[in-house]
């Protein structure tokens, strides 16, 4: 069968595949469509495979929110390059990742990749990763999810462009403060809400550190204590949702700015793009030098 340049072009589409391995494929299948696709798939997944090692430390955040903004999820969805996290079809799979989570209630990402994707009939997350990888061709990977659900609050969440994302379970106040107090999360990157949800372990390191460094002032034990209690305030005002300045106002804290509106945090999700992951640093002019060499 004659390979037509209308058939190549139809199983691009169908596959985003380069023009050389459809037509490969067209040819391998005797210009049969849909086995053409199959084969095309069975390849596609071996390179995806082969492509998991590589570091995928860009990425997109995507959010979820229910009815009422009671329930929301925040999926963070990783590939290598800016490039590719700017694509559409890899920001829609996010998107479609984060529906799911919300939709279904994963309990971890293993979980989460055999459930059908949102949106669709009958298709796994993962297969449909796989088919993402195919396609692009970089290695693509969820990472993590949060599902929030509030008790008889409401859930606000606010993203900076596609890079940090936050969601905030408040009670009182109204949407806006809810969003305002998401923002400065995002912001100001606090680790916990109040002083009294400070891990202890850490709490005990930092006046282990203080305690050291006041006791090479010399000065006496009593003022050594008053000095450490000092600097544990402010390092709790630095550290806690509650005792940072707030973003859009300085002058008074997250805490007093929740106290004049009588409502309250009672937890919050702050996910960043590429947090604890190494970076592969690339020279793209010797990539491309690479490849005209090996061609």
């Amino acid at each position: 069968m004659q390979i037509t340049a209308s058939l190549v072009k139809e199983l691009r589409e169908r596959t985003g595949a380069g023009m050389m391995e459809c037509k490969r494929a067209l040819t391998e299948t005797d210009g049969d469509m849909d086995t053409a696709v199959e084969l095309m798939r069975k390849s596609g997944q071996a390179k995806a495979d082969k492509k998991s090692g590589r570091i995928a430390a860009e990425g997109v955040i995507s959010v979820a929110m229910g009815e009422g903004a009671q329930t929301a999820a925040i999926v963070e969805v990783n590939c290598e390059t800016d490039f590719v996290a700017k694509d559409d079809s890899f920001r829609a799979f996010a998107a479609a990742v984060a529906e799911t989570v919300l939709e279904q209630s994963p309990s971890h990402v293993e979980a989460l990749n055999a459930m059908n994707l949102a949106g669709t009939d009958d298709h796994a997350v993962e297969q449909s990763r796989l088919d993402l990888v195919s396609k692009i061709g970089e290695n693509i990977q969820v990472r993590r999810f949060e599902r929030m659900v509030s008790d008889g609050g409401q859930i606000g969440f606010y993203l900076h462009g596609t890079r940090i994302g936050v969601l905030v379970d408040s009670t009182g106040g109204d949407d806006s403060l809810a969003r305002d107090v998401a923002m400065h999360v995002a912001a100001s990157r606090p680790i916990c809400v109040g002083a009294d949800d400070v891990p202890p372990a850490v709490l005990e390191k930092e006046k282990e550190i203080l305690s050291a460094q006041a006791a090479s002032s010399g000065k006496p034990a009593n003022i050594i204590e008053k000095m450490v209690e000092g600097r544990i305030r402010k390092y709790l005002g630095e550290i806690t949702l509650q005792g940072q300045p707030f973003v859009k106002d300085p002058d008074k804290t997250v805490g007093a700015l929740l106290d004049s509106a009588g409502a309250q945090v009672k937890g919050f999700v702050r996910f960043e793009v590429g947090e604890g992951l190494e970076k592969k640093q690339e020279n793209f002019a010797e990539e491309v030098m690479a490849q005209v060499k090996g061609a």
